[in-house]
């Protein structure tokens, strides 16, 4: 394709670009009219009534979109992630039930897996409001501590299971260790416990994160460690390095199996989504001061079922299947099973509306009637997840297996059985050979518009 930029771009957008165009330009529509709903109907049943007929039609829109890529992120954002925060959002719970949202703010986060990045004067006052709310302010402009201030730094220390030692250091008390098997698993002990958000954290005092250190009687602030974005940096070169290997290794793809084709290409799923994810993280940030939740959590490093489901692997589904599906399965369970067994149902549960959900995006992809291998799947690690948290339970604590043998326990384990039901789902509605063609035409774009390019700067020169 040859002509000006204007030629070349308007060439391209035609057909499939166009649609995808047109198919979001109606889902920011609808999502204002679900904005609308909110302020005027209240919360409860009417309000999920009308809230029904987007939702019917977010689960319409994939289906006019063919590519793979296109297809796949629209099913999972909008018929997936968005009708179920719009299902929190008609009892005025989830992401989307703040009524301070902008409508432009509310449409980021019903669209993508999206939470709002506090700014730093707002944090800062969050943590001297929770732990000096009740002190004085000196006339010399600095906090003089009072006893009802020492009562709320109590409080605080409670609710953060750190102790403030006199000489200004950290000590850290038993408690801490049971909040921390909570936080690194949300699946502890059976039940799919919240890990603390950014949010909840900065409310703490400051001397959970640092920020704040007590000289003399007074609060300072100094900077953040640097040493955890470092590591984050050198953490997405490395991945950056092995998206390039990836890419590079397609080339020899006629001399390997098709199992192992399927295989990186998993691998480049996971890459990709993590690079680009950061680095619409940074932008969300800087610009308009939102910041992308954690889609995976080294994944690779999963010690259990548990380890891998609850707290590493797509963890935006985690938090909204946990409200939508866990929490309300769990309270009727407990009601009829006791508060002991009532976890496993909802374990249950959740994975069963996972595979249903995953069956709905892979028809989008494939346009091809349900083998159900997909449901299966996530039946067969609903049971094996049930099983790890009777055994825990049973052994309470006196066994543990190596770290280095729980990995490989849990990643084989997955991949063993993503080998006999996932995997072949894939190859069947040919997304390997539709993404590779797609990548093909990424690429035939770019040496388009470098060429158009290049000839508007000759045409321009010899002027």
């Amino acid at each position: 394709m040859e002509g000006n930029i204007s030629n070349v771009i308007k060439y391209w957008i035609e057909g499939e670009i166009e649609t995808f165009i047109k198919v979001w330009l109606s889902i920011y529509a609808s999502l204002c009219y679900c904005y609308l709903v909110t302020k005027i109907i209240p919360k409860g049943l009417f309000r999920l009534f009308s809230f029904l007929p987007m939702i019917c039609f977010f689960l319409y829109l994939p289906l006019k979109i063919n590519s793979v890529h296109l297809c796949g992120n629209t099913a999972f954002f909008i018929s997936w992630l968005c009708n179920f925060k719009l299902l929190l959002l008609a009892f005025d719970h989830g992401p989307l039930s703040d009524s301070s949202l902008s409508i432009p703010k509310f449409l980021i986060l019903a669209c993508l897996p999206i939470k709002i990045q506090q700014k730093f004067q707002e944090k800062s006052e969050l943590s001297v409001q929770n732990g000096v709310n009740r002190g004085k302010l000196h006339q010399n402009g600095h906090f003089q501590e009072t006893p009802s201030t020492k009562s709320a730094e109590r409080i605080s220390s409670v609710q953060t299971r750190k102790d403030f030692d006199k000489n200004g250091h950290f000590q850290e008390t038993p408690a801490l260790n049971s909040a921390a098997k909570t936080e690194n698993n949300p699946f502890q002990d059976g039940h799919f416990h919240e890990t603390p958000s950014q949010k909840s954290a900065e409310k703490c005092t400051g001397v959970q994160n640092g920020k704040y250190s007590n000289q003399n009687g007074h609060f300072q602030e100094r900077p953040f460690p640097s040493s955890g974005k470092s590591k984050s940096v050198l953490n997405y070169g490395i991945k950056a390095l092995l998206f390039a290997l990836i890419l590079r290794v397609y080339d020899y793809s006629d001399y390997m199996h098709p199992h192992i084709i399927m295989v990186i290409y998993c691998f480049h799923i996971y890459l990709s989504l993590e690079i680009i994810l950061a680095i619409v993280s940074g932008l969300a940030h800087g610009l308009l001061g939102l910041e992308l939740e954690p889609q995976f959590n080294e994944p690779y490093l999963s010690t259990s079922l548990q380890d891998f489901w609850g707290r590493r692997w797509n963890l935006i589904v985690t938090c909204i299947l946990r409200p939508t599906v866990y929490n309300p399965t769990l309270s009727l369970s407990t009601n009829i099973l006791g508060r002991k067994w009532a976890p496993l149902p909802a374990v249950m549960g959740t994975f069963v509306v996972s595979g249903l959900m995953h069956e709905l995006i892979f028809y989008y992809l494939g346009r091809v009637k349900p083998t159900w291998e997909i449901t299966w799947f996530f039946l067969l690690h609903g049971v094996c997840l049930n099983i790890e948290i009777c055994i825990k339970k049973a052994i309470n604590g006196e066994f543990k297996l190596p770290r280095i043998i729980g990995t490989i326990w849990t990643v084989g384990f997955v991949m063993i059985t993503g080998f006999w039901l996932f995997f072949p789902q894939l190859l069947r509605c040919n997304s390997d050979v539709r993404a590779f063609e797609e990548y093909e035409a990424i690429g035939a774009f770019f040496k388009d518009v470098t060429n158009a390019v290049n000839l508007t700067f000759l045409r321009h020169k010899r002027i």
